[in-house]
């Protein structure tokens, strides 16, 4: 069994992921616009090609945030499309393309997908996937547990920090009989991938945190934050049985590099 996770596309934003549709041309004398029509389209043919490297796939997991939202703190000057219906679609338009057998989501964060509505509902409705706050998927055998948030840190080491800490969490909730007991952990928001491991009682439990679909250059992240993040998505191959196979995809792009 394939399952490939995506998280974070933030559809609308000007450097979500975003479907050749909407993309943007380069304007002269306009450099940032410029810099992100050439994101959004360096990064559309890599996901394009990577998904299809990927298939077949049996089921996606969208682990939140697949609209970036009204962008009311930036007073929408850094998104493509205003309007979150339409971001729906451009959040249809590139999940669709991975042709997968089953789809299961959950939400993201209310200042993104809706403080109100969930807006991501529409996307899920469209491909018929589960969709909650926190969902268990059973496969092949093995508890996968999804939440997109994650608590987020500056410091280098602090994110193995927070994914330990939601690895005991679900073993305090499952020891008083509350929450399936997971194997494997998934969370998202930070939009960088990380990994650890942990024993107890004789069981192997994976804690992950996902790459995003979205790039550099958000005005949040470039004048207040200094921590590292990628872009990319994860990939878990499951056989019946002990074997799984988990694997970031991380992407690599030629207008990622600072001058």
């Amino acid at each position: 069994m394939r399952i490939v996770v995506l998280s974070d596309l933030h559809c609308g934003h000007l450097v979500g992921l975003t479907h050749p549709d909407y993309q943007r041309q380069t304007v002269k004398g306009r450099r940032r616009l410029s810099k992100a029509a050439e994101f959004q389209s360096q990064l559309w043919d890599w996901y394009a090609k990577t998904i299809k490297s990927l298939r077949p796939i049996d089921r996606v997991i969208v682990n939140g945030d697949a609209i970036d939202g009204a962008g009311t703190r930036s007073g929408g000057t850094e998104l493509i499309e205003v309007d979150r219906n339409e971001q729906v679609n451009m959040a249809i338009k590139a999940i669709e393309i991975t042709d997968a057998k089953r789809y299961s989501m959950t939400y993201g964060t209310a200042y993104h997908t809706g403080d109100k509505e969930d807006y991501e509902d529409q996307v899920a409705k469209h491909f018929h996937a589960t969709i909650g706050s926190h969902e268990w998927i059973h496969a092949n055998g093995w508890v996968i547990d999804c939440k997109h948030h994650l608590g987020a840190t500056q410091v280098p080491y602090g994110i193995y920090t927070n994914l330990a800490k939601e690895v005991l969490y679900n073993q305090l909730w499952a020891d008083k009989g509350e929450q399936p007991r997971a194997d494997i952990l998934i969370r998202s928001h930070v939009h960088k991938f990380a990994q650890c491991a942990s024993e107890t009682g004789g069981q192997i439990v994976r804690a992950f945190s996902t790459p995003a679909l979205q790039g550099y250059g958000s005005k949040y992240g470039a004048r207040r934050c200094s921590a590292t993040i990628n872009v990319g998505l994860l990939v878990l191959d499951i056989e019946k049985g002990p074997n799984i196979t988990i694997t970031p995809i991380l992407a690599s792009l030629p207008c990622m590099r600072a001058a």
